[in-house]
Parts: C-alpha cells; sequence; structure tokens
C-alpha cells in the first residue's frame, strides 16, 4: 500500500511516500530555518506564508523522486494535530484536496505518535508495551506505548518544553538558533559537573517536566538575579560557556532520563522509545542509552533525519491506523 504523507506542523513543510509502513520511498523536507533565525524563533504568519509558498512543491518532488505516477497513491495522511493552527491548516487543506480528487481514503496523524513511530521504520522488531519519550522545540512528553498506534499520555511538561529551554538557554548566551545542536556541540568540550544547576522532579513520582527554573538558574549565574536576558553572550570566555553550556545540558538530560527510566519500570514495559527533535542530542543518546541498558530494556531511537520534523514518519504510521479502519471524513479539523 503505496501512501503519500504531508507534515506542517510547525517550521517544516514536508511530503513523503512511503510503501506499506517501513519502505521510504522519498521523504522531502523544506527547513525554514533561514527565514526565522534572525528573530529567535519560529514566528506563525512566516511559517504559514513559507507552507503556502512551497506546499505543491514539494508534494509533487516527494511524487517524482518515488518513481511514481499520483494516481498510484493508496491513500493520503497528514498531521493535524498538535502544532500551529495556521500551519497545520494549511497541510491538512492540501491533503483534504487530495483525497477529494484522488478520491482516495485520507488520514488523519497525531505528530507527537507519529514521532514515535519514526523509529518503527528501522527497527521493525520493538516490543510493546513500551514508554515512549518524545523532546523536542514544543513537546516533552510521555506516553505508554501498547501498539504503533495506542499511545497513552502519562507525563508532560507543565512550562517550557526541553528543547524550549535549549533555545532560551542558547540565547541568554549569544548562541544562534536553534541552539541545541550548538550546546550539544560546546558541551562536548566542558564540565558537565562544574556547575550545579537545579534538577526539577516535582512531586513525589511525578512523570511531568519543568525546565522553567533551570533556564532562570543559567540566567541568574550569567546576570545576576537582577538582570534581564540581554540576548547577548555575557563576556564568557570559551572554557566558562563550554562548562555552563554542560551543566546546563546535563540537568536537563538527567531529568529526561531519569523520569523516563522511572516510568519504564513503573509500567513494566518491554522497550523503551525516543524521538523528537531533540532525540539528536548526543548527551541524551549516551545517557539513556546506558540507564536502559544497565536494566536490560531495549531502546529504540531513528536516525538524526527522521528525528525531526517529517511526512514519512506520518505516512508510516498512517499504514497502521488504515489497516485499522480510522479513516478520516473531509470535514475532519486541524487541532492546535
Amino acid at each position: 500500500m503505496i501512501i503519500l504523507g504531508i507534515e506542517t506542523s510547525c517550521d517544516e513543510t514536508s511530503a513523503s511516500v512511503v510503501e506499506d509502513g517501513i519502505k521510504v520511498h522519498s521523504n522531502i523536507v523544506a527547513s525554514q530555518q533561514a527565514l526565522h533565525t534572525r528573530f529567535g524563533g519560529v514566528v506563525p504568519e512566516i511559517a504559514c506564508r513559507a507552507h503556502t509558498d512551497t506546499i505543491i512543491t514539494v508534494i509533487d518532488k516527494a511524487v517524482t523522486e518515488a518513481n511514481i505516477k499520483i494516481k498510484d497513491i493508496d491513500a493520503i495522511s497528514v498531521a493535524n494535530t498538535p502544532g500551529l493552527i495556521g500551519a497545520l491548516l494549511i497541510g491538512l487543506t492540501a491533503a483534504k484536496t487530495l483525497s477529494w480528487i484522488l478520491k482516495v481514503p485520507l488520514i488523519t496523524i497525531n505528530h507527537l505518535h507519529a514521532h514515535i513511530y519514526a523509529s518503527k521504520i528501522e527497527y521493525d522488531d520493538i516490543d510493546y508495551p513500551a514508554i515512549s519519550l518524545v523532546v523536542s522545540g514544543g513537546h516533552t512528553s510521555l506516553f505508554l506505548t501498547q501498539s504503533e498506534t495506542r499511545h497513552t499520555p502519562v507525563g508532560g511538561t507543565i512550562d517550557d518544553a526541553a528543547g524550549e529551554a535549549f533555545d532560551k538557554v542558547g540565547k541568554i548566551l549569544g548562541l544562534g538558533y536553534p541552539a541545541g545542536p550548538e550546546i550539544d556541540t560546546i558541551s562536548q568540550k566542558g564540565n558537565e559537573k562544574a556547575i550545579l544547576f537545579p534538577r526539577s522532579y516535582l512531586k513525589k513520582d511525578s512523570l511531568d517536566f519543568s525546565f522553567s527554573g533551570v533556564k532562570t538558574a543559567v540566567l541568574y549565574h550569567c546576570l545576576g538575579q537582577d538582570s534581564r536576558d540581554s540576548g547577548e553572550n555575557p563576556g564568557l570566555k570559551d572554557r566558562e560557556l563550554a562548562d555552563l553550556a554542560a551543566s546546563f545540558q546535563e540537568a536537563v538530560v538527567d531529568v529526561l532520563v531519569n523520569k523516563t527510566i522511572f516510568a519504564a519500570t513503573r509500567f513494566s514495559v518491554k522497550s523503551i522509545i525516543l524521538g523528537g527533535g531533540v532525540a539528536c542530542n548526543s548527551r541524551l543518546r549516551q545517557k539513556l542509552t546506558d540507564a536502559a541498558k544497565q536494566r536490560d530494556i531495549p531502546l529504540y531511537y531513528p536516525s538524526k533525519k527522521l528525528c525531526m520534523d517529517n511526512a514519512a514518519m506520518v505516512a508510516g504510521l498512517a499504514y497502521h491506523k488504515y489497516g485499522e479502519k480510522e479513516v478520516a471524513g473531509l470535514e475532519v479539523e486541524a487541532i492546535p
């Protein structure tokens, strides 16, 4: 079964052709990073204009690269939640139009569930139930995953997502946007024990996350408690910057790893799945791999290209939803 996937939940316009849930024939991603860098974050209006300008070209390129004809497509899939409402509507409108014109089923996908599925494209031996950690610029969520299509939320952020904290700390340190990759690189030259930043675990046995405190702690450490974020490097030498970045990153990673392992133990799962843009972070991968190995729990995470927002994970998951007859009507809406 050949499914065309469409992903426009934030600032990447993506289309992909996937066969039988795992064979990726094409996966086109048009990044908007250059448009948003000067603002230090995603500007919804700019994102929507860019999606509108590129979506037809991206879909056409995905079909062409897959070496198929448009009539060969058996279903259309699209991420309709969660995300920026305007961005979601552009992808959903394109998907509805194609579904109507081609007279093929429309399958709507939860963007976070698609990030969990990304590992399945590359690893077919994932055993369920699993604990799934989706960590990105907009989300930090834990799910109890019973199958490819069944996910129960068991924890999430109550304030800043982990990726958002990375970007805000990057701004404090005068780094570029997105700051996550820069902090990851800089941290490799630093001492993660140089500064003891707070780890917020909330109330006893909580599976929720909070990263606003560690972000504020970095601000106070750099600029003092009466200072505001200037968006400029606060006169740090290279070694100081590396130590600070490594110490901040360690605080975030410790909470992510400890809560994920705690959830895996609580629910007696057979696997742990990691997904989302922050899943590219090398320290998170290393520490979660070590912690899972100590407990003899298999850990799965996709290659970096599938960690970022992309349509292959949308089309792949849609194959399983179609098999369970979860098909949407043209009246389906986008949910931010």
